[in-house]
This record gives structure tokens, C-alpha cells and sequence, in this order.
């Protein structure tokens, strides 16, 4: 053997010792995270149903990791606030932050100038609540079930009104799916907040609307809306006599429904992601908390980091066409 191999293999001796010793070295500051006090950043308010599950799950953490989870709420701004906050923050996982849906799969689409970029600075680690939408119309509506809106709609364009909760909701683009589905025009009118809303499709002052078991629950127990169908595979087993959209012929594939999940900086390495991750998923399956959540209205899908970033490219090309249909912009 020639001194130039002998040389070479030194050299990659050396550099497979370095990449192990790396190695080593990155599982073992995964397995001793966190090293101090986790902070969670998130755009939704104090009190709001997101907030409340949040801080349910940083609870459970914080005991789990012996160390102080803390709930930062940074609001306004379609979420800007926070992200922003966020992306200033430590990259080794002790600064996260809850996002929904819109923030990950719709914004991309609707700002043509968005301060992130999904791929880039987020690295998904769980999905802690997710949400199905019914339809719903006043208790006195004559709609009695959803394909009697489709039917209105299409014999007059445009008459057939519709409210959500702000412009570019889901509550919005979701009608948009079923307009862009079934080829139908119906009339959208925003409203300030979720109250206002339900109130307006109690009155008939819209003819229906969107809404989750959190949000529009209370008027529906209260005898004052009805929920026609809920827009995903199966029936909400709060509500066996709701049938869903995949046991209606016409309705097959209109499903609707919103999630929050947690993120970690994009520069976290794998092992720590997993570690976190497995965490978050031990506390969401404990039996007490899947009762607290389905109290909210909420349901917690078991999805890997993987799994979870697979969704969310799946909902975000699904979600884009939608969109664009309408050229919906929101800057």
C-alpha cells in the first residue's frame, strides 16, 4: 500500500470518527432537551379554543420535562406578530410556536408577499387539535339538508348567501369549495366574529354558514341552528344523526375542516425534532386529555413529524386551485 492511500485512509478514518462523534453529540443534547424553561409562541388570543388547548398540552409538558413551558400569546397581524417573534428565537427547540391551518396551507396562496416561507422556517412536529365544519342554517331554515343549498344555488347564481368569520377563513374558502365543486355562485358576507356570525344565520340573515362544534355548538344546542351535514369522511359521533358529506352522492369529497399544530425552527436537527415530538404525542394520547379536547370540540389525529409535513403539502396544493379561482388576495 502506496504513503497517498495510507494517507486517505487516515483522513476518512478521521472524518468517520468526526461525523460519529457529531452524531453522539446530537442525540445526546436531544435526549437531555430541554435544558431550560420552553417557550410557545402563538397568534391566537388568551382564552381562544386553540389557546385553550395549548395551554392543556404545556402543562402536561412542563411536568414531563421538569421545566417551565411558557404560553406567549403575540396576536394581530394574520399571525405576522408571532412568527416574527419566532423566527428571532432559539433555533434548538426551546422557542416553538402554534400555527393553524391558514397560517400553513392557505396563506401561501392568498399573500402574495408573505414575511415566511413554510418550507424554509418551520419544521412540523405535531398536529394538537383538528376540527371538522358542519353546515349549518337557522332552526327555521327551508333548507333541510345541504344538497337543497347546492340546488338553490344553481337555480339562481348569487342568491344564495353565505357568512364566515372573517375573509380568507376557512370558513370562506371552504364555500368556495363547494362553489368551485359544483360549479354554483352563492354571495359571501363576512362578519366581525364567530357570535356575529351565528347570530346572522339564526335570523336567516345569511342563509348558512361553516362552523365547528366549538363555535357554532352552542347556538345549535340552543335550538337556534341546525346542522345539515358535516363536511368530512364520517359523522361526529356528538352528532350520530348528522350525516357526512362521503355518505352524500353529490357531496362526495367536499370535506372542510381546520387544525392547529406546533413548529419548531427549521435548523432543529431530527433527533431533537423526534424527541420533541414523541413527546407531544405521549401527553395527547393520555385518555384525560382526549376527553378534555373532544370537550372543546376538538380531535387529535396521531401523526408522525413526517405524516404531519406530508398533510400539510397535500392541503396546501388541494387548497391552491380553490383559491385561485377567485384570485382571493389578502394584501
Amino acid at each position: 500500500m502506496n504513503n497517498t492511500r495510507r494517507h486517505m485512509l487516515r483522513q476518512l478514518g478521521r472524518l468517520g470518527a468526526g461525523l460519529g462523534l457529531a452524531a453522539v453529540g446530537l442525540t445526546a443534547q436531544a435526549q437531555s432537551f430541554p435544558s431550560r424553561p420552553v417557550r410557545i409562541l402563538t397568534p391566537f388570543p388568551a382564552g381562544a379554543g386553540p389557546d385553550a388547548a395549548l395551554r392543556v398540552l404545556a402543562e402536561q409538558l412542563s411536568a414531563r420535562w421538569q421545566q417551565p413551558v411558557v404560553v406567549d400569546n403575540r396576536t394581530g397581524g394574520n399571525g405576522f406578530i408571532a412568527v416574527s417573534a419566532f423566527r428571532q428565537g432559539a433555533a434548538d427547540g426551546h422557542d416553538l410556536i402554534l400555527l393553524d391551518s391558514n397560517h400553513i396551507t392557505t396563506h401561501p396562496s392568498t399573500f402574495a408577499k408573505l414575511p415566511y416561507d413554510v418550507q424554509r422556517d418551520f419544521t412540523p412536529l405535531a398536529m394538537i387539535l383538528r376540527t371538522p365544519f358542519f353546515i349549518t342554517v337557522a332552526a327555521d331554515s327551508p333548507y333541510k339538508t345541504a344538497e337543497d343549498l347546492v340546488a338553490a344555488a344553481r337555480a339562481k347564481p348569487g342568491a344564495v348567501t353565505y357568512g364566515s368569520w372573517f375573509i380568507g377563513s376557512p370558513g370562506h374558502i371552504g364555500a368556495l369549495r363547494l362553489e368551485k365543486l359544483k360549479d354554483v355562485h352563492m354571495t359571501h358576507v363576512p362578519y366581525r366574529d364567530f357570535g356575529q356570525l351565528y347570530a346572522a344565520v339564526s335570523t336567516r340573515e345569511v342563509d348558512w354558514a361553516l362552523g365547528s362544534a366549538a363555535s357554532a355548538g352552542p347556538m345549535e344546542r340552543a335550538g337556534r341552528i341546525r346542522f345539515l351535514a358535516i363536511a368530512g369522511p364520517t359523522r361526529d359521533p356528538a352528532y350520530p344523526n348528522v350525516p357526512a358529506t362521503a355518505e352524500i352522492a353529490s357531496l362526495k369529497g367536499f370535506e372542510v375542516s381546520a387544525w392547529a399544530g406546533l413548529f419548531a425552527p427549521k435548523a432543529l436537527p431530527p433527533a431533537s425534532r423526534d424527541k420533541i415530538a414523541a413527546d407531544i404525542a405521549a401527553v395527547m394520547a393520555r385518555p384525560d386529555i382526549v376527553e378534555r379536547n373532544r370537550s372543546f370540540g376538538y380531535e387529535v389525529p396521531p401523526l408522525t413529524p413526517t405524516a404531519f409535513a406530508e398533510l400539510i403539502t397535500r392541503e396546501t396544493n388541494d387548497w391552491r386551485p380553490v383559491i385561485k379561482s377567485v384570485d382571493l388576495r389578502l394584501d
